[in-house]
């Protein structure tokens, strides 16, 4: 029983440090880091494919687990984990963006509701794109992709030497832009529509100024905003399977290169 210990802790303590970088990229990816998954969940699944990594790469741990080159090898690799988790939820800010926009234009962004993704309040209309959002992301497979990647990140990006070079920072900040690009131009065909209405209705409270504005132009941007929503979802959900598509080949240039 002693040999069969000794023999069993150093897998154990391997196991543990490959799904350090695991369970960092579940802790910052969309879906997997929402607070509606349990955490005896990510921890399973963390193990899981920390099992499967194991199978795929010749991984040896730190051979002292109390050293300072320990701490600074369990360091990198949860930076590697955050860093492919947090590209993704970039992307996935864009749909609460075009929320905001939308929902203010509109005249209903006091609705708000609870982020099942964060546990934070966000506007209702923003939730209801980020969970459209989410099922397009799990409809293109986009959670075995994001599996995918975080193993192959042992090949580019092996342990002990997987610190994020200055470059790979930058692309990560340079891909923050692409959250409000994305979310604008999401935003663009329902709030282009609502801005003509608010021109024409500051016209008509210009050239009749006893006309009461918050009876007439409340209603009017909420009748046009619902049924211009009704139009454009095809084209938005169209974009946001680019957006999607956008986040995954982000994660996987800072990975791969």
């Amino acid at each position: 029983m002693l040999g069969f210990g000794l023999s069993i802790e150093p897998q154990l303590w391997t196991l543990l440090f490959v799904m350090v970088r695991v369970g960092a990229a579940f802790i910052a990816a969309p879906v997997f880091g929402a607070v509606s998954v349990p955490l005896p969940v990510r921890i399973t699944l963390s193990a899981a494919i920390g099992v499967l990594v194991l199978a795929a790469h010749p991984i040896a741990a730190p051979a002292h687990i109390f050293a300072l080159a320990t701490f600074l090898a369990v360091a990198a690799e949860a930076l590697v984990g955050l860093a492919i988790g947090f590209v993704l939820q970039i992307a996935f800010a864009a749909p609460l963006l075009a929320g905001e926009l939308i929902g203010t234009s509109m005249g209903i962004g006091f609705a708000s509701a609870i982020d099942p993704q964060n546990g934070r309040s966000s506007s209702a209309l923003g939730q209801f794109m980020m969970t459209l959002l989410t099922l397009l992301f799990l409809s293109v497979n986009g959670h075995l992709v994001l599996v995918e990647m975080i193993v192959k990140s042992y090949d580019a990006l092996p342990p002990g030497g997987a610190w994020l070079a200055p470059r790979q920072l930058r692309d990560i900040a340079l891909f923050g832009g692409y959250a409000f690009s994305a979310g604008f131009l999401l935003a663009l065909p329902v709030g282009f529509l609502l801005l003509c209405l608010n021109l024409v209705v500051g016209m008509l409270s210009r050239s009749a100024p006893a006309l009461n504005l918050f009876a007439v132009g409340l209603p009017m941007s909420l009748a046009v905003g619902v049924i211009a929503l009704a139009i454009a979802f095809p084209a938005m959900g169209d974009y946001m399977v680019v957006i999607v598509n956008e986040g995954l080949a982000a994660a996987q240039s800072l990975v791969l290169g």
